[in-house]
């Protein structure tokens, strides 16, 4: 099987800043990504937002809150309200983390990692394939990044990442500078990552910026995508082919138009990718 999404091109991801340009019209890009949780409301100024964009460009919703790798029971009144937005704005795909962030019903606001091993991955495929079942739709899991290894892990993360795509029968949001930081905060090497995962499930791409700390780098999704994070860019594009791609600006965020050159940036190191491959194989 494989990741079963649409091709949307170059995207951005849908920020509050930019909401009078989306309102009127001018915020003109590929496609957006929406923060689910964000539109999980009754109504109001986010929702008539959303409605235009979607009225304007493919939308797809991505979670930061499903918690997959939880030991908690799966959020009822979440995924329930996860279903009923899905159902009323019909994205392209909706996609989460792999990760895990509650825990006694108390939500730590934050994507944690798991340890990679044989009962985490039968315990994540499990809720992947519950939320898949109520959503009725494949979903797209995300790698996070991670700054501590578990030392129970008895297999490498994008084995683990492979494993629950293909058990699940999900699709992977490979995001291309978490497994930057994480190879350069855990000694791996970001290649061998990218390369090992099963083209076939990867449906979309995110890019973002990251912080230098000095002893480690953070996921900061701030400032412009580095250099050696498009070079890996490239070497996703050789892997997989054409797969939308999202920047992702959170911190500082800029004004639209230079949000949406840093998409194009993407676009074009896409194009000479898959140009120079084209003229390989000719």
């Amino acid at each position: 099987m494989a990741c079963r999404v649409p091709y949307l091109g170059h995207g951005v991801g849908l920020r509050t800043k930019h909401y009078p340009r989306v309102l009127d019209g001018t915020a003109r890009v590929d496609w957006f990504e929406a923060i689910s949780e964000n539109f999980m409301i009754p109504g109001g100024r986010p929702l008539a937002v959303l409605e235009r964009a979607r009225a304007d460009a493919p939308l797809v919703l991505h979670g930061v809150s499903l918690s997959l790798g939880s030991t908690d029971p799966l959020n009822e009144v979440y995924v329930q309200e996860l279903a009923e937005l899905t159902r009323r704005f019909e994205p392209a795909w909706v996609s989460d983390h792999l990760c895990w962030g509650s825990i006694d019903g108390h939500y730590a606001h934050d994507l944690l990692p798991l340890p990679f091993t044989e009962e985490a991955l039968a315990h994540v495929v499990a809720r992947v394939g519950a939320v898949q079942e109520r959503l009725g739709r494949q979903i797209l899991v995300e790698n996070v990044s991670s700054y501590l290894a578990f030392a129970h892990s008895v297999m490498p993360e994008w084995e683990f990442l492979a494993e629950v795509a293909e058990r699940a029968d999900c699709g992977i949001l490979l995001d291309v500078n978490n497994v930057y930081v994480s190879a350069a905060n855990h000694g791996f090497r970001a290649e061998a990552y990218v390369t090992a995962l099963p083209r076939r499930r990867i449906g979309q791409i995110h890019l973002a910026g990251h912080t230098d700390k000095g002893t480690h780098l953070l996921d900061t999704h701030e400032g412009h995508v580095s250099a050696p994070v498009w070079e890996l860019y490239r070497l996703a594009v050789r892997h997989c082919g054409p797969v939308s791609t999202l920047v992702e600006w959170d911190e500082g965020v800029p004004e639209f138009d230079l949000l949406r050159a840093e998409a194009e940036c993407a676009r074009a190191i896409e194009a000479e990718v898959l140009h120079g491959a084209h003229a390989q194989s000719a």
